[in-house]
């Protein structure tokens, strides 16, 4: 679940600066890419850095991502992302915060 007040961090390697967006945007972008794929695969690694409370968590984390938007169309990428979460003390659900892109493509 993404927090109200999300944001996806990014670094823009064609135009040389760091970008973000907000969960609006989040969910535009995401079902995006649902419609004009047939198939995603992600796949999560072991955390490299993870740092837990009661009510809040960051989290270092390597992940494979292959997109296959046609037969002769299929997009690998193996990153990294930095999330941070925090927990509503009422509900004891978990909501992303902060997701930041740490991949080198």
């Amino acid at each position: 679940m993404l927090n109200g007040d999300f944001v996806f961090s990014y670094r823009n390697y064609d135009l040389g600066f760091d970008d973000s967006w907000g969960r609006d945007e989040e969910m535009k972008v995401t079902s995006g890419l649902f419609q004009n794929s047939q198939r995603l695969d992600l796949i999560w690694n072991n955390s490299a850095i993870s740092s837990v409370d009661s009510l809040s968590a960051s989290i270092v984390r390597s992940f494979n991502l292959t997109i296959t938007f046609n037969p002769t169309d299929i997009v690998r990428v193996d990153g990294m992302v930095n999330l941070s979460l925090k927990k509503d003390p009422t509900t004891n659900k978990w909501a992303i915060t902060k997701w930041i892109d740490e991949s080198n493509y």
